[in-house]
């Protein structure tokens, strides 16, 4: 199940500090959008306030023309009830940097627990398709192992599998690589590149530049909380038109070690 995503307007600080400067963004359903910029530069937050993780200051998120997190009342935006607002997430998958997976639970419990226990999805269904998406993601063998007998990519493909199991509109990727030994870091990207070519709609927050120029359909880059430049993936990385664009792009491919993003 694939959707559009429409950011408009999205601002956020925290005290003084602004992170997000009015960003717009659209996503159209089956598309694949890198954002790539230097640390610090708003795009985890963008993320984090895409779903609705943190509160907007100002603007609104759409997936597929349903507000995330609020509704229009009187003429203008109030936050939705908690229930609306998870209601409306589901729409969205998350995969976070440090996978996130609850330790005590199995690769395939923790695959299960959202479908079977937020969507009241029959166990039985639900269990076969988790075992599906572990297969999916090559992790067929690793069903009744816990978190800290997989590897990192492996929790990684198991958060991602996770995400893939309450069938959501648009997956959002947050640095998915950044906490990984570089070693596995190919292992996560294969199965990420195996969702574009399936259409799924994506928005991936990444340093790695190479994957956004083999997947992506369009790269935006960030900085200082705005969007500088987006557009077509082969242009932008090629040929961008702004030189804060060029300048980081010619940073990172001379230090790719350097360039991992956590704001």
């Amino acid at each position: 199940m694939s959707g559009g995503l429409r950011l408009r307007g999205l601002r956020k600080s925290y005290g003084d500090l602004q992170v997000l400067r009015g960003v717009d963004l659209d996503v159209e359903p089956g598309e694949v959008v890198c954002v790539i910029g230097p640390s610090g530069s708003g795009k985890s937050t963008l993320l984090r306030c895409a779903n609705h993780l943190e509160p907007l200051d100002a603007g609104f998120v759409q997936v597929d023309d349903v507000l995330v997190g609020y509704e229009p009342r009187d003429g203008r935006l109030h936050e939705s009830s908690e229930r609306d607002i998870a209601r409306a997430r589901l729409r969205m998958g998350m995969v976070f940097q440090q996978f996130n997976l609850f330790s005590h639970l199995t690769a395939l419990r923790n695959i299960t627990l959202g479908p079977t226990r937020v969507l009241r999805r029959d166990p039985t269904e639900v269990e076969r398709e988790a075992r599906d998406l572990l297969a999916r993601v090559g992790l067929a063998g690793h069903a009744d192992k816990l978190p800290a007998q997989l590897s990192g990519g492996q929790q990684q493909r198991v958060a991602i599998a996770r995400a893939l199991a309450m069938k959501p509109a648009v997956l959002l990727f947050d640095e998915p690589t950044s906490a990984l030994d570089p070693e596995l870091v190919g292992e996560v990207l294969a199965v990420m590149r195996g969702l574009a070519e399936q259409g799924m709609t994506m928005v991936v927050v990444t340093h790695e530049i190479g994957f956004a120029a083999d997947v992506a359909d369009t790269v935006v880059f960030m900085d200082d909380g705005v969007v500088v430049e987006s557009g077509p993936a082969e242009r932008v990385l090629r040929y961008p038109e702004s030189e804060r664009t060029a300048g980081f792009l010619a940073h990172v491919r001379r230090h790719p070690e350097k360039e991992t993003d956590h704001a």
